[in-house]
């Protein structure tokens, strides 16, 4: 009976009833399809470190079947990661993406590197790898356009002995293995601590987006509600109506957003992250974790809707007679106040998923205090009203700050990412850019004379102009302030194997790898702010139109008493945008606050240019998405008389 009176309520609640439904769809469509996204690129980065372990070679305690180095080498502007193999005995099983293990001299290239070869020249790539004898599958690689060599040696090749540079950045060292399994790299696992903590940054505003997302239209619910209760409903009927009309709308909203995540796969994986896209097939999340999702927002959603049904069930009358609620309490502020105060000492020194949940203590508190001070600020703009706009404003936040609040928390909880972000954001490399390229090799000890020869009368064979000198160990190739990428990789392709095992890099390829970091934090940081702005556009959008919604009677008197339609619409601006430039900047600067423990030397000019544009782009999303609803307001005034729902 309860299910049925939930569908007949649901179902008739008249034109504007289900635009509050469609809304509520929508906020929650939203929510789950931002969140799978969160969820998948989780998902994704661990993919990417178990398909990049093999390479990443584990020492055999015993029984070695093999040796296993690497290296990395360079053409334009792009790395290749080239794997040395030797197998120590027959039979030893295939590396991932090959049918076989490579005999000694065979090379296998992946189909980015293959094509690169043929479009080249062969002096300037494809000599470094002659003769391929096949081309690496999927499962040897972390992304599509990834160029990987494998090339295969005899056990007591140089390149299988010699020694190599213990810094992991330039090479692994040669190791003797039981197989090829292998363990997630350095570099694969910071990308998943990375990936973890911008989870956390969006999530947390997903989730509170998400349980608002309950919350719309909810006085036109709980006078609904709370006329059922007057007449003869049991709280646990309210409950249960309440509950069965959130879900509902939730779980097919929640649905809409799977597969409007689905649709956005194919554009998602074109986002370059660690070198390249990515393979589609990793951002889908598993069975498991789309079911709990699917699950999971329904009941945050319904939760939600029965947090809010305190009033309607204890005192249904003062809901009919719409009662002020009791003003809330200054103890959400010294919560914040006392995670502020322990934040850095929890996040000093201590593992990432620490400092995750740091954070989303930080997040959620003021998303706790964000009403109280909305509020505080109602008293303060009501008492300082010189004119009806402000007036309704501040009356509007006194009597409602919880609504208000949800209208300015997207873009208050984006600002928080912005300035936890924007002070992190580094600066690129400043290296000498005017220099001419230097190629330089370490050479084996007592052989710095005889590999500079060799050098020499490669490049002159090679018809590259270079100036060749050895200094201490490390042979020095300069080659002159004209010379080109094309000149550059010509030169890198004459000394080929000139030392086994090392490959010669200019001072540019030296900091490849810190400089990749630093514009993959850069990308990060757009994609986590743009969800973020997206859940605060959408947030303020939706929030907007369900306040129309919910305060239709109150318009109507208000016209009808003879107020123009643009003060009320100053006064809708004026009670958005006055909590949204207080909470805005002060969750700024509790971002900016929660980022100093992480900070490495000064503020960048990346930081703040991030800061500013987020301040603009918050403002101008609010103030579009407040706009659109206009129309609503018109409509809803249009017919002024008061009638029951």
């Amino acid at each position: 009976m309860n299910l049925e009176l939930t569908w007949r309520l649901l179902k008739g609640g008249g034109r504007r009833g289900l635009l509050g439904t469609w809304l509520t769809l929508g906020a929650v469509a939203v929510s789950t399809a931002l969140l799978l996204f969160a969820v998948a690129a989780n998902s994704a980065f661990d993919a990417r470190a178990e398909r990049g372990a093999w390479r990443n070679p584990v020492p055999a305690a015993s029984g070695a079947v093999a040796i296993e180095a690497s290296r990395f080498d360079y053409v334009r502007d792009q790395v290749i990661t080239v794997v040395d193999l030797a197998a120590m005995k027959p039979g030893v099983p295939a590396p991932p993406g090959m049918p076989r293990f490579p005999q000694p001299g065979e090379v296998w290239l992946s189909p980015a590197l293959a094509e690169l070869a043929r479009q080249l020249p062969a002096d300037q790539l494809a000599k470094r790898y002659p003769d391929p004898r096949g081309i690496l599958g999927d499962e040897a690689l972390v992304h599509p356009d990834e160029l990987v060599a494998v090339v295969g040696h005899a056990p007591d090749a140089l390149e299988m002995t010699a020694p190599r540079s213990d810094d992991w950045i330039i090479a692994k060292p040669p190791t003797r293995v039981s197989s090829l399994a292998g363990t997630p790299s350095e570099d694969a696992e910071a990308y998943k601590a990375l990936a973890l903590v911008a989870s956390v940054l969006m999530v947390v505003p997903l989730l509170v987006f998400g349980g608002a997302a309950a919350r719309l239209t909810v006085a036109r619910r709980d006078q609904r509600l709370a006329a059922l209760r007057l007449v003869g409903a049991t709280p646990g009927q309210v409950v249960a109506m309440t509950v069965a009309e959130a879900m509902i709308v939730a779980l097919a909203g929640a649905l809409a957003g799977a597969a409007a995540f689905a649709l956005a796969v194919p554009l998602l994986a074109g986002i370059e992250m660690q070198g390249g896209p990515w393979f589609a097939g990793d951002l889908f999340p598993s069975p498991l974790v789309l079911a709990g999702v699917l699950v999971a927002v329904p009941l945050l959603v319904g939760l939600s809707a029965v947090a809010g049904l305190r009033r309607v069930v204890v005192s249904p009358l003062g809901v009919a007679k719409r009662e002020t609620p009791p003003a809330l309490r200054f103890v959400r502020v010294l919560v914040l106040l006392v995670v502020l105060a322990v934040f850095p000492m929890l996040t000093r020194g201590t593992s990432v998923a620490i400092v995750a949940v740091a954070l989303a203590l930080a997040f959620l508190c003021v998303n706790l205090v964000g009403p109280w001070v909305v509020g505080l600020i109602g008293r303060i703009t009501a008492g300082t009203a010189r004119g009806p706009a402000r007036l309704l404003a501040g009356r509007r936040l006194v009597d409602d700050p919880r609504s208000a609040w949800r209208t300015v928390s997207g873009v208050a909880l984006t600002g928080f990412v912005a300035g936890f972000l924007g002070l992190l954001s580094p600066d690129a490399f400043t290296g000498d850019a005017a220099a001419p390229p230097q190629l330089r090799v370490t050479a084996p000890a007592g052989r710095a004379e005889q590999v500079t020869e060799q050098a020499r009368e490669r490049l002159a064979a090679a018809k590259v102009p270079a100036t060749v000198q050895a200094s201490k160990q490390t042979v020095v190739a300069a080659l002159g302030s004209s010379a080109d990428a094309p000149t550059v990789d010509r030169a890198r392709t004459a000394l080929a194997g000139l030392v086994p095992g090392r490959t010669p890099t200019t001072e540019t390829d030296d900091q490849r790898f810190g400089i990749g970091i630093l514009a993959d934090v850069r990308v990060g940081t757009i994609v986590v702010l743009s969800v973020s702005f997206l859940v605060a556009i959408a947030s303020a959008g939706i929030t907007a139109a369900s306040s129309i919604l919910d305060r239709r009677q109150t318009y109507g008197l208000l016209r009808l008493a003879g107020t123009p339609l643009e003060v009320l619409d100053r006064a809708r601006r004026a009670e958005t945008l006055i909590p949204l430039a207080v909470m805005g900047g002060g969750a700024i600067l509790v971002g900016a606050f929660c980022a100093t423990p992480f900070m490495m030397g000064q503020v960048s000019a990346v930081g703040v240019i991030t800061l500013v544009t987020c301040v603009v782009a918050g403002f101008a999303g609010v103030i579009g998405a407040g706009a659109m609803s206009r129309p609503l307001l018109r409509s809803v005034t249009a017919d002024p008389a008061p009638r029951p729902d």
